[in-house]
């Protein structure tokens, strides 16, 4: 078992010394061991001399299958948790970025009121790189906009919520434009790979790809000050509401119906024994949804 974390680590990372340092081993110890693996079963697993760590096909295979006995060691220990105490152990629980700084403060207070021994882990990235952590075993769920449609997660709907429109103060009296008046102007998006932009785009019914017309930022934050600045309008989730124009020289305004909506949700790995406390958890995270009058 040993080995084969170290290989799933070394992969994953792509350089012996990140690996390393994630399995908290100097680098040369980490290297022994993968020979050592290598040994053992008679063949490469990696390809050595270049840059980038890369498997040989066979060791391409192997980190397949041995991913999956990992995961299954790992559901093993969450079953013996499960049995010890339910709420007494470290839950790792990925986040989307325009979820996470609305929402995480207040299930963190929620959970640990609920359960004093939880040891809560908050993970916040893109959607593709949580689903792929939860594939992998390394988190237990994550709060994604949905659906998502992958066979072996589980998707707990949690709630529905408006996109609405930001627009400089000096706007705030102009008539509300719809999807298509959006598209034709100057409009202000999170950077490619956050799921909210392409779903804003599809109400803009622009293409979800890079576009001359389109400002892109790396947060909500960021897009609703610039929108401050007068530099052009964007949308944003109902719930960023509170938070984000509170400092920001800016109007809200509700989108013409068919207003676009997203579905927040929380999804898990069907194996997972810990089904029924996730499910508890989602609950948790239901009831802590916050409004655009006044956070959560």
């Amino acid at each position: 078992m040993k080995h084969l974390r170290y290989m799933e680590a070394l992969l994953r990372h792509g350089h012996f010394g990140r690996a390393a340092e994630a399995c908290h081993i100097s680098q040369p110890a980490l290297s022994i061991q993968i020979r050592e693996l290598e040994s053992m079963l008679g063949a490469p697993l990696i390809e050595r001399g270049g840059r980038q760590i890369r498997p040989t096909p066979f060791g391409e295979a192997f980190a397949a299958r041995a991913s999956e006995i990992l995961r299954s060691v790992d559901e093993l220990a969450d079953l013996a948790r499960l049995h010890r105490s339910p709420f007494a152990a470290a839950l790792r629980i990925g986040v989307i970025p325009t979820v996470a700084p609305y929402m995480l403060p207040a299930i963190i207070e929620r959970l640990t009121a609920l359960h004093p021994g939880l040891d809560l882990r908050p993970r916040e990235a893109m959607t593709r790189t949580l689903i792929g952590e939860l594939l992998e075993g390394r988190l237990e769920a994550a709060i994604v906009a949905l659906p998502f449609s992958e066979a072996s997660l589980v998707e707990h709907p949690l709630f529905e919520e408006e996109f609405v429109l930001i627009r400089p103060a000096r706007d705030a009296q102009a008539p509300v434009p719809d999807g298509e008046a959006l598209g034709r102007m100057r409009l202000l998006l999170l950077e490619e790979g956050h799921c909210f932009r392409d779903q804003s785009l599809v109400y803009c019914r622009l293409p979800t790809v890079r576009t001359g017309d389109i400002i892109e930022g790396s947060s909500l934050t960021t897009l609703v000050q610039l929108v401050g600045a007068g530099i052009g309008v964007t949308l944003i989730p109902e719930m960023a509401v509170a938070v984000e124009l509170h400092s920001a020289r800016v109007a809200m305004a509700r989108l013409p119906e068919p207003r676009p909506r997203r579905t927040i949700g929380m999804i898990w790995r069907k194996s997972n024994p810990l089904a029924d406390q996730l499910a508890k958890v989602a609950e948790v995270v239901r009831a802590v949804r916050p409004s655009s009058e006044g956070g959560c």
